[in-house]
């Protein structure tokens, strides 16, 4: 079976996001001050072949920690979805 995950990796939120304090500045210069607290992340899909959701779901969670997102700084969260 193939699976479509959809991974959410952004910056703890007890952490400063300088990319997103750069882009809330630059917001507020083109006159946008209602917007605030802006922060920066990356959104990563990619397909897995498994057996199984369950497996799908330990070779996405292996990604995820081992290479995709660095734990210490970033947080993550993801959907899987069965792709026909």
């Amino acid at each position: 079976m193939k699976y479509l995950a959809h991974i959410d990796i952004m910056p703890l939120k007890e952490l400063l996001d300088p990319q997103g304090k750069a882009v809330t500045s630059g917001l507020k210069n083109l006159g946008l001050q209602d917007i605030s607290n802006v922060r920066i992340g990356k959104h990563i899909s990619l397909e897995v072949n498994a057996n199984d959701k369950d497996s799908a779901q330990n070779q996405v969670e292996t990604a995820c920690k081992k290479l995709l997102a660095n734990q210490v700084i970033e947080s993550y969260e993801y959907s899987l979805n069965e792709v026909e």
